[in-house]
């Protein structure tokens, strides 16, 4: 029988800051302890996965009789973004931080891009994405030029509406700006943000996509591609790798069309990485501090566990985890340095194993590695024989 990994990481799930937060100005910040407090809150199946037993979390329900292994993670990458999140968890430690621009991008850089596009840019600073809308719409409308922004992330995005710019021709503009910024501009993504509407009531369509900077060595992906695993992204995976290392790509409009499309890839049969990840947890809960919301779309997620997890086959194992926090209570709107969740399940994982705080994001790729008998080529540390029920699979 063939062996089936499905990871899901549920987008900026943060449970407590880690101990180099204040370098990051993030000390106090605990996405899980925020979202605890609302009455939307109510997570039974995570619970029993051992959610509260974690180390560090706070006091909550710990079931006397737990499905599988948990643990806690902490970052070792100098950022705390989508995209140095998730390839630490593939196995790739970014040692340096991603650029980023609280001033904006340098004259070069648009001069550069406004060359190469044919369009002159607004606003070239840091906005949040409904409001710089709001507040160069109109002028974009009139002149057709692009509004260009960035946020705490190491992000270039571009915005502009469809009647203007059509979503094809935006994203032909992000790849311009994708291959301009390179080396010492290198930013994780270029995102294109295309929008509908009259002014005073502008909109943020679904058309929303992210050209990512390539990871600089192999990860997970392209090693289980290598020994002929198969690997299949959920949601924006593919673009976080700008495509490497993924044989198969299934992009989605949010957390429910996420978990729905990765119940129809278990139907499936195929042997290697099902690597999914949930988005709305931090795009339209953590960065808005909608604390309410948040905790529904958990209740949302944790509805959905028990169906997955019924209908999973005997190699078949589940991981579910974070990329970095985004704790809706905490002042300001951008990610926070905190730990991330693991929480593991499958027939053949044992059953209340601590797995205790591990030093990488990155032993969840070693571990991943190891179930399919691939050793070494990525950062971290193997916990699978902690974690098995069985010496060898």
């Amino acid at each position: 029988m063939n062996r089936r990994v499905f990871l899901i990481v549920l987008d900026s799930f943060g449970i407590g800051y880690e101990p180099d937060a204040d370098d990051f100005g993030d000390r106090g910040a605990n996405t899980l302890k925020t979202i605890l407090r609302s009455e939307h809150f109510q997570v039974p199946t995570m619970e029993k996965l051992g959610l509260f037993a974690i180390d560090g979390t706070p006091e909550g329900k710990i079931p006397e009789q737990l499905l599988g292994s948990y643990g806690r993670l902490q970052e070792q990458s100098r950022g705390k973004d989508t995209t140095v999140g998730h390839w630490e968890i593939a196995g790739l430690i970014s040692e340096r931080p991603l650029p980023v621009y609280p001033d904006g991008f340098p004259e070069e850089v648009i001069r550069e891009f406004e060359k190469k596009t044919g369009r002159k840019v607004l606003c070239n600073r840091p906005y949040s994405g409904t409001e710089v809308i709001a507040r160069y719409g109109e002028e974009h409308m009139k002149t057709g030029a692009l509004i260009v922004y960035t946020s705490a992330d190491s992000v270039f995005q571009i915005a502009a509406h469809e009647e203007i710019v059509p979503t094809e021709q935006l994203y032909e503009y992000c790849r311009i700006a994708r291959n301009i910024l390179r080396g010492e501009h290198g930013v994780g993504r270029v995102i294109a943000r295309p929008f509908t509407g009259v002014p005073g009531n502008f909109v943020r369509t679904s058309g929303r996509h992210d050209f990512s900077l390539t990871p600089p060595k192999d990860t997970m992906l392209d090693l289980l591609q290598r020994h002929g695993c198969r690997t299949v992204s959920v949601g924006k995976i593919y673009d976080i790798f700008a495509g490497k290392g993924i044989d198969e790509s299934h992009p989605t409009r949010g957390n429910s069309d996420g978990m729905k499309t990765t119940m129809e890839i278990a139907k499936k049969e195929f042997e290697g990485l099902c690597f999914t990840n949930l988005v709305d947890f931090d795009m339209l809960y953590g960065h808005r501090n909608d604390v309410d919301g948040y905790a529904s779309a958990a209740a949302e997620f944790d509805r959905w566990l028990p169906e997955f997890m019924g209908q999973m086959r005997e190699k078949d194992i589940l991981m579910v985890t974070a990329d970095h926090g985004c704790d809706p209570g905490f002042p300001g709107t951008d990610h926070t340095r905190e730990y991330i969740p693991l929480m593991i399940f499958g027939r053949e994982i044992r059953r209340g194993k601590n797995l205790g705080t591990r030093k990488t994001f990155s032993d969840i790729a070693a571990t991943i590695l190891d179930m399919f008998g691939i050793s070494g080529g990525v950062s971290g540390e193997s916990f699978l024989k902690e974690i098995l029920l069985k010496e060898t699979l």
